[in-house]
């Protein structure tokens, strides 16, 4: 096939999705047209070197999705009068994603790229990318009111409005493109004529030799744009044996710690750390350098007792680079997805390099493992070190934090580092954001169930049309009037085949503060005269606190199912100004959570209340 016929038919094949895409995009039609057709000119103009690529729509389509936003920044979101309710309903949802999201959204839905691609294409690390993707989508999801599956059948009914758009002729965008690539050829040699002259007119050595043009190269002179030299990191800024020694062996200061191993991380699964998700946290996988250096306690410690030290370093190619893969670090340790990994603390370490953190989890494995993870940023270089040791001895969250900070001294001097540490104190902190609802509670952050060695799943977030977290006491309903954000979902362990009754509920709901108090003062009514009103059942309060604007209340409630048989649900109300939720726990046979470590989690379901959005 020639080339304009190759042309002609990937236009007309491609066009009208690029058109649903970028319309999705902007919601604005006429901007969306103009920048498909654009892209084309483009394309045409690159053609021989695009129609080679192996992916030629995506790179047309990274060209339509720029022209798109460009021309549509200076615009209110558009609505066409024919404009049918379902369209407006879907753009409506769309509106409400920032950009970002928003597109990885329609790339994925709309597109065959597969994730790697799409992160690619947005500009974003794969993790980034899949939390965007992950948050866009139940956000989409529930602001239409439909099932995550059913999103991309969502999106793909608005081609039916953008189908019957009319479109030039291809041979008018040949002739565009034609025209763009002679006047950037007579641009290009003009300007390369006049940098010659110029040159040759002003510039000269200390040797008086001047620049000719055969392109020879003189000594001393511009050669044009660098090459950026790759970030170095030398195995000399890792710790070493003494750090540990004196900062992760505590009162055992006799302890001979050792390097074990020293290497690039470059073979193998790259998983060197409990927790870790990718080789490397640098954007696409792709440092200037990694070390990984593993530490050895020494013989003279039993094999059972031993705490295994791993320091991770990676050089990224730009602070901002460095910035992103601190993120992606700090969040496998806070979305942590072994099997029953649970996260306890975090603890914030304000005087270590430019950022740091500390995760103390518990790995609830064969054996049980305590973990500490501090991961740091330091210019262009990030650290990560762990310290796994079985049962519940080994170091402390300051004595990592310690070991955290000498890590940062030493990247800090060398040229691309940033700031050093002043201190190494830590400070419990609100767990970071994870999962598809940052505002609710995640996998990582539940206890182990009693009897049982499987692990939580947690359900998809949906609409709260109903509110299995109550008990029969208080009949929560979180649907009505002045409710907004209104999500619940539930946790269950379906390896463990226990019977259907049996699992973990949190509803959430945000409304106006006034509002709000008095729907949690209703339910501690409710609980607190439920016992006289209903024969059978017993209400116990296991703790209430108020805080300011934020307030927490845990029962116990305890029905007779028989003369010999009685079940307790575990139950709690949690406030944080306009956001509430609640906490329910349906225990069967023996198969429970302990009260203490209930409590526990609901302080974790108040803290994580603060990333609700406003109502």
């Amino acid at each position: 096939m020639r080339e304009p016929d190759e042309f002609d038919q990937f236009y007309r094949d491609v066009r009208t999705r690029l058109l649903l895409l970028t319309y999705c995009l902007t919601g604005d039609l006429p901007s969306s047209r103009a920048a498909v057709r654009d892209a084309f000119v483009v394309a045409w103009h690159h053609w021989r070197k695009v129609s080679r690529l192996e992916d030629p729509e995506a790179w047309v389509r990274e060209h339509a999705c720029r022209h798109a936003q460009r021309r549509h920044t200076a615009k209110l979101w558009h609505r066409e009068k024919s404009i049918g309710p379902e369209v407006k309903a879907t753009l409506d949802a769309l509106a409400k994603l920032s950009m970002t999201p928003r597109r990885v959204l329609l790339v994925t839905e709309l597109t065959s790229a597969s994730l790697s691609a799409m992160a690619r294409e947005v500009g974003l690390p794969r993790t980034e990318a899949e939390r965007e993707l992950q948050t866009a989508t139940a956000t989409f999801a529930l602001q239409r009111g439909i099932p995550t599956t059913s999103v991309r059948g969502m999106l793909e009914a608005v081609g039916a409005h953008v189908e019957n758009v009319r479109w030039p002729r291809a041979t008018i965008l040949r002739r565009a493109g034609a025209t763009r690539r002679r006047t950037h050829t007579v641009i290009g040699v003009a300007a390369t004529a006049a940098v010659m002259v110029v040159t040759g007119t002003l510039v000269t050595d200390a040797d008086g030799v001047r620049p000719t043009l055969a392109g020879e190269r003189i000594a001393g002179s511009p050669t044009g744009a660098e090459e950026r030299e790759p970030v170095a990191l030398p195995e000399e800024s890792l710790l070493d044996g003494d750090d540990v020694a004196r900062t992760v062996a505590g009162s055992d200061v006799d302890r001979a710690w050792s390097v074990a191993s020293t290497d690039d991380n470059s073979t193998g699964d790259g998983l060197v750390m409990t927790c870790q998700e990718t080789r490397y946290a640098v954007p696409r996988n792709r440092p200037d350098a990694a070390l990984v250096r593993v530490f050895d306690p020494g013989t003279s410690v039993r094999r059972s007792d031993r705490t295994a030290v791993v320091q991770a370093a990676e050089a990224a190619p730009t602070e901002r680079a460095a910035g992103r893969a601190y993120d992606v670090a700090a969040h496998w340790f806070a979305d942590c997805r072994d099997d029953r990994a649970q996260l306890l603390t975090t603890y914030a370490v304000p005087d270590v390099g430019d950022e740091a953190v500390v995760f103390e989890l518990r790995t609830w494995g064969d054996p049980d493992a305590r973990l500490l993870a501090g991961v740091a940023r330091t210019g262009s270089f990030t650290t990560t070190t762990v310290a796994r040791t079985p049962g519940d001895d080994g170091p402390r969250p300051r004595a990592v934090a310690r070991l955290l900070s000498k890590g940062v001294d030493r990247l800090c001097e060398l040229p691309e580092g940033g700031a050093c540490s002043t201190g190494s104190s830590t400070k419990k902190s609100s767990p970071v954001p994870v999962g598809v609802v940052p505002g609710m509670l995640a996998e990582v952050d539940l206890p182990p169930a009693t009897r049982v060695r499987q692990p939580w799943v947690g359900t998809e977030p949906r609409r709260a049309l109903d509110n299995a977290a109550a008990t029969h006491c208080d009949n929560a309903d979180f649907t009505g009037d002045g409710i907004t954000n209104n999500l619940t979902r539930t946790f269950l362990i379906p390896e463990a085949k226990l019977p259907s009754e049996f699992g973990l509920t949190e509803t959430v709901a945000t409304m106006r503060s006034k509002k709000a108090k008095e729907f949690v003062s209703d339910v501690r009514d409710r609980l607190a005269s439920c016992s006289k009103k209903q024969m059978g059942t017993e209400v116990t309060r296991l703790r209430e606190e108020r805080r300011g604007d934020r307030e927490l209340t845990v029962w116990r409630v305890t029905t007779e199912v028989t003369d010999e048989k009685s079940i307790s649900f575990l139950m709690g109300v949690l406030r944080d100004g306009t956001a509430v939720a609640q906490v329910g726990f349906v225990p069967v046979k023996d198969v429970t959570i302990p009260s203490d470590d209930f409590l526990t989690l609901a302080e974790r379901a108040l803290d994580r209340l603060e990333e609700m959005p406003r109502p």
